[in-house]
């Protein structure tokens, strides 16, 4: 089998081994940026444990969470490309605090001309590429209207009577209708094709801010940094003219209103194959008997539950395949691709549906459980985004790179669909903690046939992800991963939230704490956290205290920091002269981190034994002396053999016995 991305590290025979730290550490490494001091200090993280989050990262005996569920009919006029919608948002207030006005998120606003993302996106919009963003035609509480402020992409609603606490509730409806944008939109579009525009709808109505215990309202503008948003359960409903398709989010409750009896069938067999079965085949997408009726609408309704976002596709031009995902339980669900017949091919989207399929039950078995009745993969303009149940792919790509981002974009399901951390906020909590659990995603399907994962995005220049990492932890301008999520610029976005907040966990997993250790801590802060807001503070308490390791030096040097790692071998000698008593070795950090590491002893006979050296090595000194119980002469030394830690300088791993 291949080595997987990002480093998985041969096996290492462990043996004893007595470190003895020597006195304060020399200048060749104190001086030059090592202190174990610094490294290895009690760590005060962002958000104090309380009884809403308490010390072990869980939510405590306090924990509140508000709900927003959603009744939406929505409908697109393809002569304007409008969409107009009536949505009714049932809210409670789950919070101890009476609420006055309710905030909630318009991301269209986005896209008009004096917009606050107009002037910060790293991909200025051309001259005529905007739109009024929502226009909004009505906003009742109760039947009656009330007032309200649209600010950027924030709408503020002032309540009539302030809503209650604990459990509060009242019903908000909103009317509204805007302008989809064309492909410059990016991740909501429309995109022509040679059967028809492809409506790729996301970000389309009025969406519940959050109101969480760490800041109250949360209402950062949109800037393009994804999305924080409450749970609840969806019903929408999409007329559109009689020969479109739509998939979307959740799960389709007419099938007999808007699908033939022979797609009807043929959707029943996917659900029993794990076989790609046609739903609507490329030679029938221009065929009117392929549709239920032959003139006006249809209203296609969907209905998800767990959920903090719906989108849909809807278009004539779709060609539509499925078939079972097998998940842990006995319990299934289905995968789905629509796309156009330019997408058509042996090494194209004809295996969207079975890289979606392999995908979703390689992350079930693993991690979490896939949460609901269809994962839908898009082919379109290519805007690489993710939603909950369906994720919006290129109907151009093929090969490694449509399995490669397929994969990725569904294992948003995890991060942040179901654990649904502060996008615009922490951004490795979604790109960085998916982009990891891809890693295994490549290696594992159809026995590593796209593994190892090595493209552009990730590993800049396809080689080891521990040297590729390197020159960002270098860069003083890089900012670290704690760092906000606006405040990334995209010269620093890919190599920072993605790869480097991957490497994180894949070095913790393989490097610090070792698969049986991460594994189920990991599983268990899912499942923790499952449909509810976690903060970084509470995802490093979860860690620290599942996996039973004080890791505060790893969130200081990795998340906090971009501390640098260059650990060596600065000499050895045998004890009393005498290869038969064993040796001590004397190791040296010149830079601010360090990390558990392999040493390798090649003796004389040709023989070699593996030893760890654990990071309590370095908690005294920047030099300390370790001694080994060898018994025999020793030809060479070896600090991480197997090249599997971002060492900066690999020059002093090597030592030659004298």
């Amino acid at each position: 089998m291949k080595t997987p991305v990002l480093a998985r590290p041969a096996a290492v025979a462990l043996f004893a081994v007595a470190a003895a730290l020597s006195a304060p550490a020399f200048a060749d490494g104190k001086d030059a940026g090592f202190d174990p001091q610094a490294l290895f200090a009690p760590l005060a993280l962002p958000h104090p444990a309380n009884a809403i989050r308490d010390g072990a990262g869980r939510p405590g005996p306090a924990f509140w969470q508000n709900r927003a569920d959603y009744a939406i009919q929505a409908r697109i006029d393809p002569a304007t490309h409008t969409l107009a919608g009536d949505e009714t948002i049932t809210y409670t207030n789950h919070s101890p605090d009476a609420l006055d006005a309710l905030w909630l998120q318009l991301d269209q606003n986005i896209y008009k001309p004096d917009s606050r993302a107009a002037t910060t996106s790293p991909f200025p919009r051309k001259p005529g590429q905007s739109t009024d963003g929502y226009q909004l035609d009505a906003v009742e509480i109760d039947g009656k209207p009330v007032h309200y402020l649209v600010d950027d992409t924030r709408l503020r609603v002032d309540l009539p009577a302030a809503l209650k606490a604990d459990g509060g509730q009242l019903k908000l409806r909103i009317r509204y209708h805007y302008t989809v944008p064309g492909t410059w939109g990016g991740r909501t579009a429309v995109t022509p094709s040679k059967n028809g525009d492809i409506y790729e709808i996301a970000q389309w109505f009025p969406r519940m801010a959050v109101y969480d215990d760490l800041r109250g309202w949360d209402t950062l503008p949109y800037l393009g940094q994804e999305f924080y948003l409450e749970y609840g359960t969806i019903d929408y409903a999409v007329t559109v003219p009689w020969n479109w398709i739509v998939e979307g989010s959740g799960q389709l409750v007419n099938p007999d209103q808007v699908l033939t009896a022979t797609e009807r069938q043929r959707l029943a067999e996917a659900a029993k194959s794990d076989r790609t079965v046609y739903i609507r085949k490329p030679d029938e997408v221009n065929d009117p008997s392929s549709r239920p009726t032959r003139s006006g609408t249809l209203t296609w309704r969907f209905h998800m539950e767990h959920t903090r976002d719906v989108a849909f596709a809807a278009s004539p031009a779709f060609v539509w395949d499925a078939a079972r995902i097998n998940l842990p339980g006995g319990k299934h669900a289905m995968a789905m691709s629509i796309y156009p017949v330019e997408g058509v091919g042996a090494d194209k989207w004809n295996r969207s549906t079975e890289y979606i399929k392999g995908a979703v039950e390689h992350f079930s078995a693993k991690w979490y459980p896939y949460p609901w009745p269809n994962a839908i993969n898009l082919g379109g303009h290519g805007a690489g985004m993710e939603y909950p149940g369906i994720v919006f792919d290129g109907y151009e790509d093929h090969g490694k790179p449509l399995f490669w981002i397929s994969a990725h974009e569904i294992g948003h399901t995890w991060f942040p669909m179901v654990v649904g951390s502060n996008e615009r906020r922490h951004a490795f909590m979604d790109e960085g903690f998916n982009t990891f659990i891809d890693v295994y995603a490549s290696d594992a399907f159809n026995h590593g046939e796209y593994g190892p994962k090595r493209d552009g995005e990730y590993a800049p220049h396809g080689g080891n992800p521990v040297d590729e990492i390197l020159p960002l932890l270098a860069d003083p301008d890089a900012p670290v991963l704690m760092a906000h999520a606006d405040s990334i610029s995209e010269k620093y976005r890919h190599p920072l939230t993605y790869f480097k907040g991957a490497l994180g966990l894949v070095l913790l997993r393989e490097q610090i704490l070792g698969p049986d250790r991460f594994d189920p801590a990991f599983r268990a802060y899912i499942r923790t956290w499952a449909y509810h807001h976690p903060t970084p503070s509470d995802f490093f308490r979860f860690m620290d205290s599942a996996a039973g390791e004080d890791l505060s030096w790893w969130w200081r040097g990795w998340y906090f920091h971009n501390w640098q790692l260059d650990m060596g071998i600065a000499g050895a000698s045998y004890v009393g002269n005498d290869p038969a008593r064993g040796a001590t070795v004397d190791l040296v950090s010149r830079q601010k981190l360090v990390m558990p590491a392999t040493l390798r002893v090649d003796f004389a006979d040709g023989s070699h034994r593996d030893l760890r050296v654990p990071v309590e090595a370095w908690r005294q000194s920047g030099t300390p002396k370790i001694t080994l119980d060898t018994g025999k002469r020793i030809a060479k030394l070896e600090l991480d053999p197997d090249h599997k830690l971002p060492d900066a300088d690999r020059s002093n791993n090597n030592y030659t016995m004298p």
